[in-house]
């Protein structure tokens, strides 16, 4: 007999799943980024970071906790959500389309310094691929966060990390879960090099 979504038994089946794409989070290569972002960032870089939908808002808790705090007190650091400015999205989507929302302010803001970010359920949304393409030209350090790979994002990025998962929701509760922990390592790198500059006590 086929579970209906409100039984118990098919929301433990969605629980396993997501489970599953959490527990193959690649911790090495997320623990390589929190290093390179606390780098950047210590050194007058900054990170740019774009999604659609939900993984809009998880763009901004990103950014949020970059510019405020994820776990200790520390300095504050320069993250900008490009899914924020609504002026900006509306002007440039009404002069440029809706492709360019993102791609634009790329243009505007980035530099060599600083890492683009761009978080995809699908990987194929043309305003971050756009984005992305943007930010390689102008030299920005370019990572993804996708569902399955291969997918457009994933192949044009520096760096990507794709979730094996069919189901949205599940790839972007995964996507969350890599945020964090690329907060952790963020924080880790940032109390690490501090260590360092001032010597040991």
């Amino acid at each position: 007999m086929k579970q209906s979504p409100t039984d118990p038994g098919s929301l433990a089946a969605r629980l396993r799943a997501s489970a599953d794409a959490i527990s193959q989070l690649p911790t090495r290569v997320i623990s390589r980024w929190g290093v390179e972002l606390a780098t950047r960032l210590t050194h007058d870089g900054r990170l740019l970071v774009a999604g659609n939908g939900g993984s809009a808002a998880q763009a901004q808790h990103l950014a949020t906790e970059l510019v405020g705090r994820y776990r200790h007190d520390r300095k504050a650091f320069s993250a900008l959500a490009l899914t924020n400015d609504v002026c900006s999205i509306t002007a440039i989507g009404n002069d440029y389309g809706f492709e360019s929302v993102f791609s634009r302010q790329v243009e505007a803001h980035g530099r060599s310094s600083d890492i683009l970010l761009c978080l995809s359920t699908s990987g194929s949304s043309p305003n971050l691929i756009a984005a992305a393409n943007v930010g390689r030209s102008r030299g920005l350090a370019t990572w993804s966060l996708t569902g399955p790979a291969p997918n457009p994002l994933h192949t044009i990025s520096d760096e990507a990390l794709a979730i094996e998962s069919p189901v949205a929701a599940v790839i972007q509760e995964a996507h969350e879960v890599a945020l964090h922990l690329l907060c952790e390592a963020f924080e880790a790198a940032f109390v690490d090099s501090c260590r360092s500059i001032s010597g040991p006590r």
